[in-house]
């Protein structure tokens, strides 16, 4: 049963997504603000975060970059009453996977964490497939309608990256530390680079998958239906 932690500080919130969650099957853990949600954090094992921003101790800004920072693979869905696209902006900036504004739908909040917990099976998963591509991070291996492709590993990294987290808006320095490491201090435009390049090896392959530009965020990955 997957645990799903709600951080924030109005209890009647807490208490409404925690039903319907509930009644979904998810095993709930609650906490009213920044500091508890990482102590809880350290102590449990959690699959699913999910985050208001204005709250006492730590604010949810802190708090998504700190989780980020610990837990590099953990979804985030915030929920809050900022609602303003610049606030949004920020929140992706940070690494939330998704932003639902308050007042919310609950069944549309319990969709969203069952996309996000199908996106976090597939990332945590060794293999991935797109298309008529199948990446295999075990082995770095990379097959197209089963013939084997050479990748630079860079650029193999990058796409798996992006294809095991479909949909999901990368940031330039998100995809720096996650693949080129915190200690390089090369040019983040590095990422446009790779990018361009894959872009242009897989060209062929544009009905199946694209990488699209997220304008002033980065890079995300769709697959097409």
């Amino acid at each position: 049963m997957a645990k799903i932690l709600i951080v924030d500080d109005d209890a009647h919130i807490r208490e409404l997504i925690a039903l319907f969650l509930q009644n979904e099957g998810f095993e709930i853990v609650e906490s009213p603000n920044g500091v508890e949600a990482l102590s809880v954090m350290g102590n449990t094992s959690i699959d699913l975060v999910i985050l208001d921003i204005m709250m006492p101790h730590m604010d949810g800004w802190d708090l998504c970059r700190e989780i980020r920072n610990r837990y590099p693979d953990m979804p985030l869905l915030m929920v809050t009453a900022k609602g303003e696209s610049g606030q949004k902006v920020k929140g992706f900036q940070l690494g939330t996977d998704d932003y639902l504004t308050k007042p919310f739908d609950p069944m549309e909040l319990v969709m969203r964490v069952k996309a996000l917990m199908k996106r976090y099976r597939i990332s945590s998963s060794q293999s991935v497939k797109i298309g008529r591509l199948e990446l295999n991070r075990s082995t770095f291996k990379l097959l197209r309608d089963g013939e084997e492709l050479a990748l630079p590993l860079k650029e193999f990294e990058l796409l798996f990256k992006l294809a095991s987290h479909q949909g999901q808006i990368f940031t330039r320095e998100q995809l720096i530390v996650q693949i080129w490491g915190v200690d390089y201090e090369g040019d983040d435009r590095t990422v446009d680079v790779h990018i361009k390049r894959l872009r242009e090896r897989f060209a062929d392959d544009a009905s199946y998958f694209q990488i699209e530009t997220a304008r002033s965020l980065g890079y995300r990955l769709v697959v097409k239906a």
